[in-house]
């Protein structure tokens, strides 16, 4: 099985639990965890290695100062940034996943700034919920959820 090339975003993550958790799945995929400034904690901050428990020193990490600096540096392809937002007009199982795309998310208080899904609305993607009674759901259980159906081609699914 080939290496997977699929990157996770995090744009101005604030809590470190989550971001600990979604570093342990990256991890264990071997996918590169970027993060998005500002971030709403240090990350010498105990929390995050707890949740990443001893596996975050083995996170493939990478930080830039804004998304402007991650746009200008990584030049992504459109087609390979796939936005997850609870009002996405797409369910995250409709898309055919680029290996090498980048599956962004926002912040747990906020998701993400209206400024980056502008003119992206092809590109945004939601996680079906069937109850009303929820409004959203943990970042890190949205975020495991969707890089396993993504990597569900490479992971022989």
């Amino acid at each position: 099985m080939s290496l997977p090339r699929m990157k996770i975003v995090l744009v101005t993550p604030e809590i470190p639990w989550n971001t600990g958790a979604i570093g342990r799945t990256c991890v264990a995929l071997n996918l590169e965890l970027i993060l998005i400034k500002p971030l709403g904690f240090s990350l010498d901050e105990k929390s995050v290695r707890r949740a990443g428990t001893d596996y975050w020193k083995h996170v493939n990490l990478t930080q830039y100062e804004s998304w402007d600096d991650f746009l200008e540096i990584r030049k992504p392809e459109r087609d390979a940034l796939y936005f997850f937002e609870e009002h996405g007009q797409q369910s995250l199982y409709e898309p055919e996943y680029d290996p090498d795309g980048y599956l962004i998310f926002g912040c747990e208080s906020a998701g993400l700034p209206r400024s980056l899904l502008d003119g992206m609305e092809d590109r945004v993607f939601h996680l079906p919920m069937l109850s009303e009674k929820v409004r959203s759901l943990n970042l890190a259980n949205v975020a495991t959820a969707v890089i396993f159906q993504a990597m569900k081609p490479q992971l022989g699914g």
